[in-house]
């Protein structure tokens, strides 16, 4: 009867943590700003764009600095996103699990890996 609590207490922590863990995901957002003042960015927890903020500086330079300007910040927003990702992963339900290291390692690849905006510039304009 006592393995079976102890069992039961472990499983109803894990639960708590992984819930805490899916909250604080779910509500982080990273802002960051270049360092030209051209660019302010808003990624949500899922590395969507949800807010894009331009500078006055931006009307001296050229558009397509800009335009690359503003994909580098988004890719900066969402490694920071990656990274604050997976120390909230590590707060709540810690590293020791193989679980816990999928699920780090799934929102690594998900925000780092799969970035449409590491196209080449030819590829993404080709049709201009």
């Amino acid at each position: 009867m006592d393995r079976l609590a102890a069992w039961k207490g472990r499983i109803d922590r894990l639960a708590a943590d992984t819930k805490a863990m899916s909250d604080r995901l779910q509500e982080l957002r990273v802002t960051v700003a270049d360092g030209n003042g051209l660019c302010e960015v808003t990624v949500d927890s899922v590395g969507a764009l949800v807010d894009l903020r331009l500078g006055p500086r931006i009307q001296r330079v050229a558009p397509e600095v800009v335009a690359r300007t503003i994909m580098d910040t988004i890719r900066e927003a969402k490694r920071q996103l990656a990274d604050r990702s997976q120390e909230i992963i590590a707060d709540t339900v810690g590293t020791e699990s193989a679980t816990a290291r999928a699920i780090a390692e799934r929102v690594g690849q998900q925000l780092r890996d799969a970035d449409p905006a590491a196209d080449s510039p030819d590829d993404r304009h080709s049709g201009w």
